[in-house]
């Protein structure tokens, strides 16, 4: 597999620390070398959080370069917004299609939040894959796997197979979620080998 560059990002609480470590996992079992680094931020007042993971066969930094992002993985639409400029022009950006409006954007002076952020994120990326994670999610009954439904979503731009993420859940989701979490990622590939998108 040529180089992967993976900047996922989203606020906090919303399992972005884990999908990296599902994705760090999986391409490990693939036999890659693999470096992460997380930028937690408030996470524990809704901040924004990121994480930087890089994939090859060998791998010297865990920092991605603004720009050389191959795929970017949002949680929330302002926050691909945020980071789209991480992405290269022929990138992919996975994009959850939530709106989490923070409670400064409601504030006349604050900076409020973008009018249709998926759009810009459109005519700055490659390729854009939309999906409602968090619906996908309730249809299984657990919306706790909305992480799990967009790493599936991801899964189609990188060379790890399938087996590989399935070890991975396994080894990392909590005792009691291994099933549904690969009921997940199965619907999250799914839907972007069906092209869904807004």
């Amino acid at each position: 597999m040529k180089s992967m560059n993976v900047l996922i990002v989203g606020v906090g609480g919303q399992g972005v620390l884990l999908a990296s470590e599902l994705l760090s996992d999986a391409a490990l079992r693939a036999g890659f070398d693999v470096k992460k680094s997380e930028v937690h931020g408030m996470a524990q007042r809704g901040g924004s959080v990121s994480s930087h993971v890089r994939i090859a066969g060998q791998v010297r930094s865990p920092l991605i370069p603004a720009g050389q992002a191959e795929a970017l993985m949002a949680f929330e639409q302002a926050e691909a917004l945020r980071w789209v400029h991480f992405l290269r022009a022929d990138g992919t950006a996975v994009v959850n299609r939530k709106r989490l409006v923070p409670p400064v954007a409601l504030f006349r002076t604050g900076p409020g939040y973008p009018d249709d952020p998926l759009s810009s994120v459109r005519a700055r990326s490659g390729r854009v894959v939309s999906i409602d994670a968090e619906a996908a999610a309730r249809r299984l009954g657990n919306p706790r796997v909305e992480n799990t439904v967009l790493l599936g979503a991801l899964s189609g731009c990188l060379e790890i197979p399938e087996t590989a993420w399935m070890q991975a859940i396994e080894a990392r989701v909590p005792a009691g979620t291994i099933d549904i979490n690969r009921e997940a990622f199965r619907a999250g590939a799914g839907t972007a080998v069906n092209g869904e998108d807004a």
